[in-house]
């Protein structure tokens, strides 16, 4: 038998119906505050990941300009050494004899050695500069990549690999 309440209000249905309802809202909002909280470091996580890697973008982009602009320059020094060495062999080839002829050519071939040389030590410079910034660059995401469990992991996976690179050599 239906048991009727004078007015709604009176009827325990209604106020476990209004309980679960508050109960809903009052969850949805400290869930949804959550999982916005959450979503906003992890949005703030990747922005900041995204600056690191535009700044180490430009940092390589900076270097790479120095060393085309170094290369450059070696290049025009060369080439500056080299005309300087041409206008000074003709000199000497036209003012003297054959012995000063010899003596142009060994001029010559000191000059190109010596541009040899420059460009040579140039292009070291730029390659050890080169290998400096890659190193500290691949030490940084290293660093900032790899913790102790993911280092416990490589090192796991070596030593399993390990009797099979035995086998190999």
């Amino acid at each position: 038998m239906a048991h009727h309440y004078e007015h709604f209000w009176l009827d325990p249905k209604f106020w476990v119906a209004v309980s679960v309802i508050i109960f809903v809202v009052l969850l949805g909002r400290t869930i949804w505050s959550k999982l916005g909280a959450m979503l906003d470091a992890r949005g703030a996580a990747v922005r900041a990941e995204l600056e690191e890697a535009r700044r180490l973008r430009d940092e390589a982009e900076a270097l790479r300009k120095q060393a085309e602009a170094d290369r450059t320059a070696a290049a025009a020094e060369a080439e500056a050494l080299i005309a300087r060495a041409r206008l000074e062999a003709e000199r000497l080839s036209a003012a003297a004899t054959a012995e000063a002829e010899a003596s142009a050519t060994r001029r010559e071939r000191m000059a190109m050695d010596r541009i040899a040389a420059a460009e040579a030590s140039a292009l070291a410079e730029v390659r050890t500069a080169a290998a400096e910034i890659a190193t500290a660059a691949a030490r940084d995401v290293i660093a900032s990549k790899l913790d102790a469990g993911t280092d416990a992991a490589m090192v796991d996976r070596a030593v399993a690999d390990l009797p099979k690179a035995l086998r190999a050599a």
